[in-house]
């Protein structure tokens, strides 16, 4: 495993090592979908280091206790929970680099961010791309990470959906063409 910041599972107390776990557990999903490739690698090996390390101490419970005979958290504890998770959560937003458009101060247009998007549908294989790859795509252009959605969703729709692909439309190949000066 690579080198990770943190006391070692093994070192922390049992109240540390659930409280931690329950976190990463918790946190997973959203540094799936915002985080990168890396710092969800990292994640998940920490998650899992701490859940390794809680069931070698317990083996008969879970993340979530033993079952009716375990001690439910308080509503303060809960709550105290939650507002740390969503303060880290903040914390980890605020402290990302800030988009590269964003950083000289200026705003795109989003009528230039789709053509954007657009023009590297149109520029792929058959107009298409992997809906992980376009949202990916449209995530370095503008922050909005509704871009790709709404091209689809709108009327007439500039993208449509085909399983796990992103196809450009007529309608798209022609707004892009309307909007994008040819050279």
């Amino acid at each position: 495993m690579t080198e990770r910041p943190g006391v070692p599972a093994r070192e922390l107390s049992d109240e540390d090592l659930e409280r931690q776990g329950v976190h990463a557990h918790a946190m997973r999903h959203w540094v799936f979908l915002h985080g990168t490739a890396e710092q969800f690698r990292t994640h998940t090996e920490r998650m899992l280091e701490l859940e390794q390390e809680y069931l070698r101490r317990h083996p008969q419970r879970t993340w979530q206790g033993s079952g009716g005979g375990a001690a439910t958290p308080s509503r303060d504890d809960r709550i105290r929970d939650l507002v740390q998770t969503f303060s880290r959560a903040v914390t980890s937003l605020l402290d990302e680099e800030p988009a590269p458009a964003a950083a000289d101060g200026s705003a795109r247009d989003p009528a230039e961010v789709q053509a954007a998007l657009l023009r590297r549908f149109a520029e792929a294989p058959g107009g298409r791309l992997h809906k992980l790859e376009a949202h990916q795509i449209a995530r370095q252009l503008a922050p909005d990470s509704h871009l790709v959605a709404r091209l689809y969703r709108q009327d007439p729709p500039l993208l449509q959906a085909e399983r796990d692909m992103r196809v450009l439309t007529d309608a798209g190949r022609s707004w892009l063409a309307a909007h994008v000066p040819t050279a």
